[in-house]
């Protein structure tokens, strides 16, 4: 398998979860939002995309990239990373509006929501790029010998950011927070 197809793969699974957080926000317009579900979102966001996935493209994929000529500043690398440091300050203040909420702070929802919102609309242009465009170039320019090799050094990083077993954990937590928030929507995609 191309290494850019794994991360097309996990895109999938990130796009679940962004659409998991959507239908909490939604639902919470009725009810109270529930802290312990969005604390796990949070917890799949900085684990499984941040240092995960995108340490992958950070640490691996853009690298080979810019070996193989692609320019970093001003190219679609350098939006790529710009978008990665977005995405990690969305995360943050989600975090803090969280800690806030449970310190009875009831205003800090406002924030939680913003800064969640701002994070799905963010991710999903991102996605939709990354899968686009840029691992498009990528495929042209790597050949099936050095996908070969980013794709092991993919599993190696998998395993060193977030330690055996913490990927199937993810997934496990997809398939329970899509079955309570999207019904059996999550259904299909429980396979990626």
């Amino acid at each position: 398998m191309k290494a850019t197809q794994q991360l097309v793969d996990e895109h999938r699974a990130v796009s679940l979860m962004l659409k998991i957080l959507d239908s909490i926000f939604i639902k919470s317009k009725d009810t109270m939002i529930d802290l312990e579900d969005v604390k796990q979102v949070i917890g799949f966001l900085k684990g499984f995309v941040d240092k995960c996935h995108h340490g992958k493209e950070e640490d691996i994929l853009f690298p080979e990239l810019e070996r193989r000529g692609m320019q970093k500043n001003g190219g679609p690398i350098g939006q790529m990373l710009f978008e990665h440091q977005t995405g990690r300050s969305c995360i943050a203040e989600m975090n803090t509006a969280v800690e806030l909420l449970e310190n009875g702070e009831s205003e800090a929802g406002q924030r939680l929501y913003d800064a969640g919102r701002q994070y799905i609309d963010l991710l999903v242009s991102h996605i939709e790029k990354e899968n686009q465009v840029l691992f498009k170039m990528a495929d042209s320019l790597i050949d099936e010998i050095t996908q070969d090799r980013l794709y092991d050094e993919f599993e190696s990083l998998e395993i060193e950011r977030m330690g055996p077993g913490q990927h199937e954990r993810y997934h496990e937590l997809l398939k329970d927070l899509a079955a309570k928030y999207l019904g059996s929507k999550g259904e299909h995609h429980h396979n990626t």
